[in-house]
């Protein structure tokens, strides 16, 4: 029976295995840390959003005795993972901007970009922390900042800030809730309210575009335009091209 987290993606986009965090983990064997970066890394670098990468993680802290795994050497894959991904999607960014993207899309939605090339120009750097903590966001907020051309250095700062705090923060909850007979008798259901809280920030935005859209406003703007009205500090941190 697919799990209410699949049910929820659009068909067809994950299978349905992935959206089970504890059985992935399981089913993982030996191959267990490699699995957990590899879904990491796709998340945020490869422009692919619909991984379940707060539930696995806090899932992962939680069973890591179980799964014979060491909490730092859990949480170092999963911050490497993370600054690795993040890193890729800036630089593709920087390379390819906005032309892989697409009205009609299912994934790389210029929908999707327009969101978080408007949150990057509103928080600057921060936005690479918050994102970090939102579903979508963390895949599409280090590929606005690569498309502004913000500044690396700054950018590797705040990657890497954002990283520790998701990887260290989820991974450490987990492994504290690990004695808590509820939680370890109801892995799924934790792991399904976990994506489901963290993806309300994501619905409230999108509904806020629809409504706009159908009040008939003018289409979002580049981030380039945008970066135009932005704070001197943000401007300062973005390297023209």
């Amino acid at each position: 029976m697919m799990s209410p987290l699949a049910m929820s993606l659009p068909g067809g986009l994950v299978p349905g295995g992935v959206t089970d965090p504890s059985a992935l983990l399981h089913s993982a064997g030996g191959w267990v840390l490699l699995v957990v970066a590899a879904v990491v890394f796709v998340e945020s670098g490869a422009l692919f959003p619909f991984l379940p990468g707060d539930s696995l993680i806090f899932t992962a802290g939680l069973l890591h005795g179980r799964l014979g795994l060491g909490l730092p050497v859990l949480i170092a894959v999963i911050v490497g993972a993370a600054v690795a991904g993040d890193q890729t999607g800036y630089w593709l960014g920087r390379r390819f901007g906005r032309r892989w993207f697409s009205d009609g899309a299912r994934v790389l939605n210029t929908r999707y970009l327009a969101g978080a090339e408007s949150f990057f120009t509103r928080y600057g750097g921060r936005s690479l922390v918050l994102a970090r903590f939102v579903p979508f966001a963390r895949t599409f907020v280090p590929l606005a900042a690569g498309t502004a051309h913000y500044r690396y250095r700054s950018f590797l700062l705040w990657n890497v800030v954002g990283a520790v705090l998701w990887g260290v923060g989820l991974t450490v909850a987990g492994s504290l809730l690990g004695g808590v007979p509820f939680i370890t008798d109801h892995v799924d259901l934790i792991a399904v309210v976990i994506v489901l809280v963290s993806i309300v920030p994501t619905a409230v935005e999108i509904t806020r575009h629809i409504r706009k859209n159908r009040s008939g406003q003018l289409p979002p703007q580049s981030v380039e335009e945008q970066l135009q009205d932005a704070p001197e500090p943000l401007r300062r941190d973005v390297d023209v091209p």
